[in-house]
């Protein structure tokens, strides 16, 4: 059976909106809802301060130029993981009675890495050290985020980490740029780069989950995402390249996970149509010579990516369409 889910992101810019949000979820994608972020209500809404929620044992606080790294926690991280609470309190308010498989998301350890700051300034990217340090953070907070929503939820039949990386294609492709804007970041050697992601990919099942991983940024090197053990590739088809396809393929042939972002995240200037969109993925299963029978049960309609930018009707024209052509499929 093919299954929906969102991204993660959802319009908004209060609580109330939060609350909506998870309704709208838990009704609409009842075979795979997720933990709505609502980033619109500040940065520590956003997913760099979520995911500096996540991280255990690291203090961190919010500069003029963004998020350092810091001895102790300052006030917005405080404010961070009580938002965080806060929110995972309204889903477990709501979804007494889930039974499907729930996912919840979190920002990857290079794009955290890429735009998290370092205690003296400078991107946390530029040392080799503190990266580590950062990631190997990250996994053990995912490790104990993931737990307390087991906790909250009972009757979740599978439970998905979505790992974002919208920086991994920079991170690789040497494209971040130093503080002073006028460089770049070295390259990150590739088996570093996977081996950052497997931490994060082994802890997540370790507590009882399986990781995927997904990106909107064309480039990402979905081969060496593959290669890190994630059960799920997601991202924008519109992104993919020809090397990208083949690898979603294998993907699909081994019973891993493709989500894939068929529906537009932000208000299309036409009509998105549940039938053009489902013949837009049959298309692609018969470009890449996969029979959509064998392989329905392992692929994953969303949005492109997140619904951030939409407006609340899009937004909730999003979720209905993607599951509409879940079902189609």
């Amino acid at each position: 059976m093919t299954r929906a889910t969102g991204v993660g992101s959802m319009p908004g810019t209060t609580d109330a909106d939060h609350a909506e949000a998870t309704r709208l979820v838990l009704g609409e994608l009842s075979d795979l809802a997720h933990v709505p972020e609502v980033p619109g209500r500040g940065v520590t809404a956003g997913m760099i301060g979520r995911g500096l929620a996540v991280v255990d044992g690291l203090g961190a606080d919010l500069q003029p130029a963004g998020w350092r790294l810091t001895d102790a926690d300052g006030v917005d991280h405080r404010r961070a993981r009580s938002l965080l609470a806060q929110d995972l309190d309204t889903v477990e308010e709501q979804a007494q009675d889930y039974a499907g498989a729930f996912k919840t998301q979190v920002v990857g350890p290079w794009t955290l890495a890429a735009t998290v700051e370092k205690p003296r300034g400078d991107k946390v990217l530029s040392d080799h050290g503190a990266r580590r340090d950062l990631a190997q953070a990250l996994a053990e907070g995912v490790r104990a985020h993931l737990a307390d929503l087991q906790r909250r939820i009972r009757g979740v039949e599978r439970w998905i980490v979505q790992v974002d990386e919208p920086s991994l294609a920079a991170v690789v492709g040497g494209r971040v740029p130093t503080a002073s804007g006028f460089g770049r970041h070295r390259t990150v050697d590739l088996p570093e780069a996977s081996a950052h992601l497997e931490w994060l990919v082994a802890a997540v099942e370790e507590a009882g989950g399986e990781a995927w991983v997904h990106s909107c940024a064309a480039q990402t090197p979905w081969s060496l995402v593959a290669g890190t053990g994630a059960r799920g590739l997601s991202a924008d088809l519109d992104t993919l390249g020809p090397a990208d396809l083949d690898t979603f393929a294998e993907a699909l042939e081994s019973g891993r996970t493709a989500a894939l972002g068929v529906v537009p995240s932000t208000d299309p200037t036409g009509e998105a149509s549940e039938v053009r969109t489902t013949e837009r993925v049959q298309r692609w299963l018969e470009m890449l010579g996969l029979d959509p029978d064998a392989v329905g049960e392992h692929l994953v309609v969303t949005p492109a990516c997140g619904l951030a930018g939409a407006t609340p009707g899009w937004a909730g024209r999003a979720v209905r369409l993607s599951a509409a052509v879940a079902r189609n499929l």
